[in-house]
């Protein structure tokens, strides 16, 4: 097990002993070398590390996006490696929500049917009560009817983020959300994670390489080349941007550039 354990409280999502490696042989990379942590029920997490730290390979292994080598993932109590592929897609679609860097919108679908789109395809009804609250929060309802390319980028990750939250789920993972937007409206999308933990009682898990975006997280964890090495709770942009300075400072003493995969891409 990890030096840095989990703390005893209630946990939305975790991982135990979690081992990644791509590739076999000569060419094997280890994304992730025996990870143990979990990520608080009701809490903003954020998960940072310098590039190749492993930080979205954590988190796709934590969702259920890909599978572990070794180790266990966990959401709530339901170990997801137990899971066949039919009852991992139930689980994704009924207990998870997601929100990428790319927004990942339907482009012939409206900002009303995009949001609804996971409670679509599971055959449920919406709640429209749910529904109105969040299109609130977000601040579309004059935007209902318009598709994704009439909206602008930010408008855009609001919808995802109401879509990622349609379904009530346990846990909402966001990977990068903010990379591909202004400042101001990365911070607007900010603002509705916060909101989602904190008036909606909802858990979200974050990678950044941002430390102003980090800052909005209640803690962030660190990953360096595969490893969990560190926590920080009430983080600030400064406090974040200290600790990568220091991890970044450390690879580069050790002279060990960015892990590739197999595949030739980062192991991030």
């Amino acid at each position: 097990m990890n030096a840095v354990t989990v703390r005893e409280t209630a946990t939305a999502a975790r991982v135990v002993g979690a081992s990644k490696i791509y590739g076999a042989g000569d060419a094997a990379v280890r994304a992730l070398d025996g990870v143990t942590v979990g990520f608080a029920a009701g809490r903003f997490t954020a998960i940072m590390g310098p590039s190749g730290s492993g930080k979205s390979t954590l988190m796709h292994c934590a969702a259920g996006l890909d599978t572990l080598s070794s180790g266990a993932a966990y959401i709530g109590d339901t170990e997801l490696g137990t899971l066949g592929d039919r009852r991992l897609t139930l689980l994704r679609r009924e207990r998870i929500g997601f929100v990428f860097q790319s927004f990942n919108l339907v482009p012939t679908l409206t900002v009303a049917e995009n949001i609804t789109l996971p409670l679509d395809l599971a055959g449920r009804r919406p709640d429209a009560e749910w529904v109105d609250t969040l299109i609130g929060v977000v601040g579309l309802g004059d935007r209902l009817l318009h598709r994704p390319a009439e909206l602008s980028g930010g408008q855009q990750q609001r919808v995802a983020v109401a879509r990622a939250l349609v379904g009530r789920p346990e846990v909402v993972f966001a990977d990068e959300p903010t990379g591909n937007l202004d400042s101001r409206s990365g911070g607007e999308v900010l603002d509705l994670l916060g909101r989602a933990v904190h008036d909606m009682g909802r858990t979200v898990v974050m990678v950044t390489h941002d430390p102003v975006a980090a800052a909005h997280a209640d803690e962030v964890v660190f990953l360096a080349d595969g490893k969990l090495v560190g926590r920080l709770e009430a983080p600030t942009a400064s406090t974040v941007l200290d600790r990568m300075k220091a991890l970044d400072g450390h690879k580069d003493r050790a002279g060990s550039g960015p892990a590739t995969t197999a595949q030739g891409g980062e192991a991030s």
